[in-house]
Formats: structure tokens, C-alpha cells, sequence
């Protein structure tokens, strides 16, 4: 059974941090891109980062370059997103997600809130 778990969300102020993990199971991890998404209210859902191949070679949204960074643990099919100087911007569900072709799998979701 296929399964993508977030955790590491909740409520942070503005300048805070938060990482944020996405732990798979049920497939072969290390051959999939792995993607950050983002969906605020009633906002559609954005690519927030990617990271993908044998180097884990990343791409970022320019509103998170230089303050997310996108990382991998294959030993523990686990991708991470620390988040570093959040703002009230970054409120969103986070979501998880392994890409590879035609098959495409999503975690259900971890709330960030950026408040003070």
C-alpha cells in the first residue's frame, strides 16, 4: 500500500522555522521526484520545491528560494522542507508528493500557520 505521511507542521511566528517531513512507504523511493506543494485559501495548489535524481538535484519557487531548502534521506524514504524566515505568506497546507511518468502519488496534507 502506497502511503505518504507529512508531519512537522503547526503554528510558527513570522522569522520562525519549521521542517517538515514526508515519510514513504509502499513503492521505490529513490526512483521518483519528490515535490513540495502548497495550498492556501482559495488559492490554487503551487509547486513550492522539487528534488529528484541520483545527484538530488533541486528546484525552487522564487518566492521560498533562499529560505526553504528541499532534502532527501533514502535509507528512510523521507523527504524533508526546512523552512526557514517564514512569513504570514507561507500559510498554507503542505502537501507531499512522488512523481514518476504517469504515476503520481499525494500525502494528505500538513497545515502551516505563520502568525503572530
Amino acid at each position: 500500500q502506497v502511503q505518504l505521511v507529512e508531519s512537522g507542521g503547526g503554528l510558527v511566528q513570522p522569522g520562525g522555522s519549521l521542517r517538515l517531513s514526508c515519510a514513504a512507504s509502499g513503492f521505490t523511493f529513490s526512483g521518483y521526484a519528490m515535490y513540495w506543494y502548497r495550498q492556501a485559501p482559495g488559492k490554487e495548489r503551487a509547486l513550492v520545491a522539487r528534488i529528484t535524481g541520483p545527484d538530488g538535484s533541486t528546484i525552487y519557487a522564487d518566492s521560498v528560494t533562499g529560505r526553504f531548502t528541499i532534502s532527501s534521506d533514502n535509507a528512510k524514504n523521507t523527504v524533508y522542507l526546512q523552512m526557514n524566515s517564514l512569513k504570514p505568506e507561507d500559510t498554507a497546507v503542505y502537501y507531499c508528493n512522488a512523481y514518476r511518468g504517469r504515476v503520481s502519488y499525494w500525502g494528505q496534507g500538513t497545515q502551516v500557520t505563520v502568525s503572530s
